[in-house]
């Protein structure tokens, strides 16, 4: 089963996907939220409330997206109660990515970079037994509900950015119970969207890196993950394609297990509040970076993997404003 959420006639809805060319709405102005509210506080699974809670009302999806009626698939009221973070190195190929931007003149050529070194660690104890814990991989934190873009919505670039480059990967989305339980809604196709140049000076300044806009959707994969999954992540400029590359993902094609990585996640108490919604970005091997790309304004970003329906678009919006200094005032 794949969901949407999308404006209708003034109040988000939440809908069920039935071919490339038609939703079907579902009753209810809560949206994917409240549905699965609903699945948690009567112990059902989420495709039997979505299924008992299908209308009549079908809708255009191409309609929709022409309108730029679309929302991402799971939002909180709140943007402050959406937390949005992600993993990275933890797919087969990513070190070499990695480890290329961060190279320095080593002291000797065996030196490992400290990339290449987080890398081994998923590959060695990413993935342990049911109920193990495996090795930790690398954490980040992008912001909260308010960074995220709609599918089909412009990415803001800050004056301050050294660069735009998307990061094709799934995300999980989660919702924590009453009992603060994390709860897994589904996933979705994301586009975490970094600056690389400013990662690239110094690892450290990968957390600043990270704070940028990004999106995911349109659609909510619900059930479980294909082990295996092949994409294909482009850039369009000016109706052509600019770059194109295939890219792999899902467990078979990753050095952690998905558990290891949301149990690294949530084992943090405050990340299991009850009533927040956690968007968790899994990681890339593939970024049109690594290939000396720049992208400019009005850049789109297309992230395709058939098994979640429609791609994910947007496009770019540079900031026109000199940066300025924010200062601090004294009460």
């Amino acid at each position: 089963m794949r969901l949407i959420q999308c404006l209708h006639e003034g109040q988000l809805r939440a809908a069920m996907v039935e071919s490339p060319q038609q939703v079907r709405l579902i009753s209810g102005s809560q949206g994917v939220y409240g549905l699965a509210q609903q699945a948690i506080a009567e112990s059902r699974p989420l495709t039997e409330v979505v299924e008992a809670a299908l209308t009549e009302e079908r809708l255009d999806y191409a309609a929709l997206i022409e309108a730029k009626q679309l929302l991402p698939p799971l939002t909180h009221s709140s943007p402050a109660n959406c937390l949005v973070t992600g993993t990275g190195l933890t797919h087969l190929g990513s070190a070499d990515t990695r480890s290329a931007m961060h190279a320095k003149a080593q002291a000797k050529e065996s030196e490992l970079t400290d990339s290449m070194r987080m890398f081994k660690l998923g590959v060695e104890g990413g993935k342990p037994e049911s109920g193990a814990c495996g090795a930790q991989p690398e954490w980040f934190y992008k912001g909260d509900g308010s960074i995220i873009v709609n599918p089909e919505g412009e990415f803001p670039v800050p004056a301050f950015a050294q660069d735009a480059g998307e990061e094709p990967e799934l995300a999980g989305l989660y919702l924590i119970d009453g009992d603060g339980q994390p709860r897994r809604v589904g996933y979705a196709i994301g586009n975490e969207f970094s600056d690389h140049v400013t990662e690239r000076f110094n690892y450290l300044w990968l957390a600043h890196s990270k704070l940028r806009a990004c999106s995911f959707g349109p659609e909510l994969l619900v059930g479980e993950l294909p082990a295996h999954l092949e994409g294909t992540s482009r850039i369009v400029r000016d109706g052509k394609t600019l770059w194109e590359k295939p890219f792999l993902t899902g467990e078979a094609n990753m050095a952690h297990s998905l558990a290891n990585l949301e149990h690294h996640h949530f084992k943090y108490a405050n990340f299991r509040r009850a009533g927040d919604v956690h968007v968790h970005y899994f990681g890339t091997a593939t970024l049109s970076f690594a290939d000396s790309v720049k992208t400019q304004q009005g850049d789109r970003f297309e992230i395709d993997l058939p098994e979640f329906g429609r791609p994910l678009r947007n496009t770019l919006r540079f900031s026109s404003d000199d940066e300025a200094i924010v200062t601090v005032r004294s009460l």
